[in-house]
């Protein structure tokens, strides 16, 4: 076998990549040829017009996927390393646990263990390569024998013992156009909005024992035309994270809204409760990953180096040290998680 990879030139050579969701198709081809090159068998799985997810594996019945996505949020932000950190955008979310599910599936091969990778698009959109790649496994187009899939998303070196899940929703006020000078004229769709979003505290939204609570995002406000025209129309953009099944959410925001606003609802992922293994700190995920959307590869497990709480930001890092000791934590995950033969009587 070829050299095993250094983890912390594989993650700056992903990340140097631009692939800011939509832009995948330079990282997936580029990763794909790496691959290929050191002996795994790869595979598109076709998203949309040319987009694809990619699936990796030596053997024809893998049991193990590692699985994350190559897409990043915007903007671009080259790769740099600093002392024991590396910055730049994808350095935890998630280019850099490619990079160490990576390493960690060259030792696994080594020993002979049935290991796979799976490296999605999307997920900080749609889940769009996510659906793509469980509706490839229903289908057959890739082996359907995975039985765990460790998914990654920087969890500070935890197993997330749960996610919370997203849902997406537009609030729209509708108005009269007039005058600003005679306002009894018409109707302010913009003042009607802000009266209303500011009632969403008063929503007593659902808690769960280990979830947490339910929380609201106003993501973007938009609305009016000219400071001196009434505004005819308004519009907010929420993002609620939950923590319990979407309907009731959907129940309560619907009595709030309760004719003062339409409401367009958008994608959904549901909470989740995931695998733990003994020995390994947990911790509780605010965030939706794309395991909803990957029922068939199996039980699942989150988790990943870095943190979160720098994911998106203009100062995204990871720790060198952190990112090295990842790929041995994926190693042992695998190890431990791998389904036993049965025994024979």
């Amino acid at each position: 076998m070829s050299t095993p990879p250094d983890v912390v030139e594989l993650t700056t050579r992903l990340m140097s990549i631009d692939s800011t969701s939509g832009r995948e198709g330079e990282v997936i081809a580029w990763l794909a040829d790496y691959l290929t090159a050191r002996g795994w068998r790869t595979q598109r799985i076709p998203v949309g017009a040319q987009r694809d997810d990619l699936f990796a594996t030596a053997v024809d019945e893998p049991l193990v996927t590692l699985s994350t996505h190559l897409d990043t949020v915007p903007p671009f932000i080259p790769p740099r390393v600093t002392g024991d950190m590396i910055h730049g955008r994808g350095a935890c979310d998630a280019k850099g646990i490619a990079a160490a599910m990576i390493c960690a599936a060259d030792r696994l091969r080594a020993d002979g263990l049935p290991i796979a990778l799976l490296f999605v698009i999307g997920e900080e959109v749609s889940h769009d390569g996510a659906h793509a790649a469980n509706e490839a496994f229903a289908a057959g187009r890739v082996p359907r024998t995975s039985r765990i899939l460790i998914n990654g998303e920087p969890t500070e070196s935890t197993l997330a013992v749960g996610t919370k899940g997203a849902v997406r929703v537009t609030v729209r006020t509708a108005g009269q156009a007039a005058h600003s000078a005679y306002p009894h004229l018409g109707r302010s769709a913009t003042h009607d909005l802000v009266r209303l979003l500011a009632t969403l505290d008063d929503i007593g939204w659902p808690t769960d024992s280990l979830l947490g609570e339910t929380t609201v995002n106003i993501g973007s406000l938009s609305g009016g035309v000219a400071d001196n025209v009434v505004s005819p129309a308004a519009e907010a953009r929420l993002m609620i994270r939950l923590v319990t099944p979407e309907v009731e959410v959907r129940s309560l925001i619907e009595r709030w809204a309760n004719g003062r606003a339409t409401l367009e609802w958008g994608p959904m992922v549901p909470p989740v409760r995931l695998g733990v293994l003994d020995g390994m700190p947990t911790s509780v995920a605010a965030f939706a990953t794309d395991i909803p959307a990957l029922t068939n590869w199996g039980t699942p497990y989150l988790f990943g180096p870095g943190s979160i709480h720098v994911a998106h930001r203009d100062d995204e890092h990871v720790r060198v040290d952190e990112l090295r000791a990842a790929v041995t934590a994926y190693e042992r995950l695998a190890r431990n998680a791998m389904p036993r033969p049965a025994r024979q009587p």
